[in-house]
């Protein structure tokens, strides 16, 4: 299958009823969700609600069962899997960071970070690490180049995974989880990177406990449960008024 061109849109990811089953159990039950450009899109909801398995489907680590998307223009038929040019193209608009940091312990951060520009865009070592040092300068880590990820804490590791996946210059980050691994101190120096990138326009969904990110960062909330959106909307709006009374549960336990 191969990616087909659509017009200009105003929403960078729409996606139409994506459906995803693991032998016999049904993780997303027909999920659709439009993303506009430069929105902070932050999905909330209980564990098993199937938001990360969401974002896995988005960059297709994993394949849906049905549904349709379009990313940035390109309509993708996801009941069929992409050949692997279009796979790559698809992966370099759409960037992601996991919950583990997923670095190459026996490269240094610099790297870790020239090394995707190298193979996948195809820059030279010169123009690959004038880039790099841009992006560590940009997430406070520039003083850390030479350094091995295990020399490094868990949150400097997180913000060197958020450099690595905009090395591609993609027009969409995922992030799953980010700051689960971290303890509040490490996860505020992570948080503070993703609030620079919603400031500067990036186009972000986002997977997070972090409540007060999702509230004052995120434009844009989606609560899952079941596999399926409960309600979405302005974060405001449903964190102080949900109108699902599982909603309401949740939230009363994450918020206190």
């Amino acid at each position: 299958m191969t990616a087909e061109q659509k017009p200009a849109s105003d929403y960078m990811l729409e996606l139409g009823a994506i459906t995803k089953s693991y032998g016999g159990n049904t993780i997303l039950h027909g999920v659709s969700l439009r993303v506009a450009r430069g929105e902070v899109c932050s999905i909330i909801g209980p564990s098993g609600a199937g938001k990360s398995t969401l974002l896995r489907c988005i960059n297709l680590i994993e394949q849906p069962d049905s549904g349709n998307m379009l990313m940035d223009g390109h309509y993708f038929d996801l009941s069929q899997k992409l050949g692997k040019s279009d796979l790559m193209a698809l992966r370099r608009k759409c960037g992601m960071v996991f919950q583990s940091f997923n670095l190459f312990p026996h490269m240094t951060v610099l790297q870790n970070i020239t090394f995707p520009q190298r193979h996948v865009l195809g820059k030279d070592e010169d123009s690959a690490r004038e880039s790099a040092l841009a992006l560590l300068d940009r997430v406070g880590l520039k003083n850390k180049a030479d350094s091995h990820p295990g020399q490094l804490s868990g949150g400097q590791q997180q913000r060197v995974a958020i450099a690595r996946a905009l090395a591609l210059e993609p027009q969409l980050m995922l992030f799953d989880e980010p700051t689960s691994a971290l303890d509040p101190e490490l996860a505020h120096e992570v948080l503070e990177v993703m609030r620079e990138l919603a400031e500067s326009g990036m186009t972000m969904v986002v997977v997070t406990h972090a409540m007060n990110f999702a509230r004052t960062v995120g434009s844009h909330l989606v609560v899952m449960a079941d596999g399926a959106i409960l309600e979405e909307g302005v974060p405001e709006e449903i964190m102080s008024n949900p109108s699902k009374e599982r909603t309401r549960q949740f939230l009363s336990v994450v918020e206190h």
